[in-house]
C-alpha cells in the first residue's frame, strides 16, 4: 500500500494538476464501468447478503452511482474556472490589484468505502475526487468480499494503477490503509470505527471527511396524511432491509395516533411485500453476526416491556437471513435500540405530545444524520428547521436529501464531519488557493519601515468604529 501510495503521489506530482479533457476521460470511464458491470454488481451483491434485491441494487449501487458521475462530468469545466474575488480595500483593484482562488487537486484521496452499498459509497464520492482532478485508492469491506473483489478486477480493466486502485483485505488492511499519508481521507462506516481512522488519519495531519450514522428521527406532524406518510417511511426503513446510514431509526408520533399509524404502515408493508419467504425485492441482514444484533435489540426490548409487532402476517415465514419490519412500541431510553444505530427493518415509535416535545427529545440526544418531518403546516416544518441540527433533511419523504447532486451530503458532530456531493465534493477534495496579484505601483511602500506620518493617517482611518 506505501508504494503504490508513493508512485500516485510521484505521478500525481510528475502530471502536474490535470485539464478538463483527463478529468471527463477519467469520469467516463468509470462511468463505463457501471454501465458494463450492472448485471455482474447485483449478482455479486445478491450473494454477499445471501440474498439483495436485483432492482435495489440496480437503483441504488449503479444507477444512483451514475448519475453523480455524469453530473460531475456535465459541470467540472465550470468547476475548475477560475474564482476571482473583491479585493480589499477596494481601490486597489482600480490600480490593477487582483485577487482569485484556485481550486487546485490534492493528490491522492483515500477512500474507505462501507459494506452496505458498496459501489455507491465508491463511486459516488469519486464524482467529486476524479472532478477535483485527484487520484484516489480505495479500501472496501471484507464484509462484501464478492463484491469488493469485483470491484478490484473492475478497476484494474479501466484505470492504471497510479490513476485508482482497489486494495481488498480484512481488517488489518484496513488499520494499514488508515494509517496511509494520504492527501485527504474519506471514511463512510460506524462512529465508532471513525474515531479510530480520525487518529490513524491525524498521526500524519491527513485531512478527514466522515460520513457516520446514527439514529435519524421521524417526526410526524399532528397533519400528516399518516398512510402517505407511512408509505413514505417503509420507503426508506425496507430499502437495504434498512441498512442504510439515513434509514429512519425511531419515529415521533402524535400521542392519540400511534395505533393508526401503526396499522398505516402494516397496510403498507404488505402491500409492497405480499410474502416474505422467498421476495425477491426483499434484501437479507448482510450476515448472521448483524442479524443476532437485531434479534437481541428486540429481546432486550420485549424483557423491559416494549411490545415487539412483525409488520406483516407472514412474518415468521421467512428464509435465510431476512427479517421482517417490525415495531417496538413502548420503547424507552433503557432498551439498546434505542441507544444503538439500528440498521435493519426495526422501527420503534414514541409517542409525544407537543411538536415542542419532539424537538425537545431529538435535541437531547447526539445530532443526526438525517431528520425527516411529515405535515404541510409550513410554520411547524419552520420550527422543525430552525430547533434541529442535523446532517440533512428531507420533508415529506425520507432518504431523498441523498440523491439530489446539488445539495452537499454530511453529517454534524457524531454523524459526521465535512461533505460531498457535487460542487460540494469538488471543493471538498480541491485545495482552494488564494492568489493575489498586486499592482504595479507600489502600494505597500507606507506599510515599511521607517515609518512616516502617512502611516499615522492610514491607522487613523483604520482603527476607528
Amino acid at each position: 500500500m506505501e508504494i503504490t501510495l508513493a508512485r500516485q503521489q510521484a505521478a500525481h506530482r510528475r502530471d502536474g494538476t490535470p485539464p478538463a479533457g483527463i478529468r471527463i476521460d477519467r469520469l467516463d470511464r468509470a462511468i463505463g464501468l457501471l454501465v458494463d458491470h450492472a448485471s455482474d454488481i447485483a449478482d455479486a451483491l445478491s450473494d454477499d447478503f445471501g440474498h439483495r434485491s436485483r432492482q435495489g441494487t440496480l437503483v441504488s449501487d449503479v444507477a444512483a452511482s451514475i448519475e453523480p458521475l455524469k453530473h460531475a462530468k456535465r459541470h467540472v469545466k465550470r468547476w475548475m474556472r477560475r474564482d476571482y474575488r473583491g479585493v480589499s480595500p477596494a481601490p486597489l483593484a482600480l490600480l490593477g490589484a487582483r485577487a482569485w482562488v484556485d481550486y487546485q487537486p490534492k493528490g491522492v484521496v483515500g477512500v474507505i468505502a462501507p459494506w452496505n452499498f458498496p459501489f455507491n459509497l465508491t463511486f459516488a464520492p469519486l464524482a467529486g475526487i476524479l472532478a477535483a482532478g485527484n487520484r484516489a485508492m480505495i479500501k472496501p469491506s471484507e464484509f462484501t468480499p464478492k463484491s469488493s473483489a469485483l470491484m478490484q478486477t473492475m478497476i484494474a480493466s479501466a484505470f492504471d494503477d497510479t490513476e485508482v486502485v482497489v486494495i481488498t483485505g480484512d481488517e488489518a488492511v484496513g488499520k494499514g490503509f488508515a494509517s496511509l499519508a494520504f492527501d485527504h481521507l474519506l471514511f463512510t462506516g460506524a462512529t465508532s470505527v471513525a474515531k479510530h481512522v480520525m487518529r490513524a488519519a491525524a498521526e500524519n495531519l491527513v485531512p478527514v471527511t466522515l460520513e457516520l450514522g446514527g439514529k435519524s428521527p421521524a417526526i410526524i406532524g399532528r397533519d400528516a396524511d399518516l398512510d402517505l406518510a407511512a408509505r413514505r417511511l417503509l420507503f426508506g426503513k425496507t430499502l437495504n432491509a434498512g441498512q442504510i446510514c439515513v434509514a429512519p431509526d425511531f419515529a415521533l408520533v402524535p400521542e392519540g395516533s400511534v395505533d393508526a399509524f401503526a396499522e398505516a404502515l402494516a397496510r403498507n408493508v404488505a402491500k409492497m411485500f405480499p410474502t416474505m419467504r422467498g421476495n425477491a425485492d426483499y434484501t437479507s441482514i448482510i450476515n448472521d453476526r448483524h442479524k443476532a444484533r437485531l434479534e437481541g435489540y428486540l429481546d432486550d426490548a420485549r424483557t423491559q416491556g416494549a411490545t415487539v409487532r412483525a409488520l406483516h402476517p407472514s412474518a415468521d415465514d421467512v428464509d435465510g437471513r431476512r427479517m421482517a419490519p417490525t415495531l417496538v412500541l413502548g420503547a424507552t431510553d433503557a432498551m439498546a435500540v434505542m441507544h444503538e444505530e439500528i440498521f435493519g427493518p426495526i422501527l420503534p415509535i414514541i409517542p409525544y405530545g407537543r411538536l415542542d416535545d419532539a424537538i425537545a427529545y431529538v435535541n437531547d440526544r447526539p445530532r443526526p444524520l438525517s431528520l425527516y418531518y411529515f405535515g404541510n403546516v409550513r410554520g411547524d416544518q419552520e420550527r422543525v428547521l430552525a430547533n434541529i441540527v442535523a446532517g440533512g433533511v428531507t420533508l415529506n419523504d425520507t432518504v431523498v436529501h441523498l440523491t439530489q447532486d446539488n445539495l452537499p451530503f454530511g453529517g454534524i458532530g457524531p454523524s459526521g464531519m465535512g461533505a460531498y456531493h457535487g460542487f460540494d465534493g469538488f471543493r471538498t477534495f480541491s485545495h482552494a488557493r488564494s492568489v493575489y496579484r498586486q499592482s504595479r505601483f507600489d502600494i505597500t511602500a507606507m506599510l515599511r519601515p521607517p515609518y512616516d506620518k502617512a502611516i499615522e493617517r492610514i491607522l487613523g482611518l483604520k482603527i476607528r468604529r
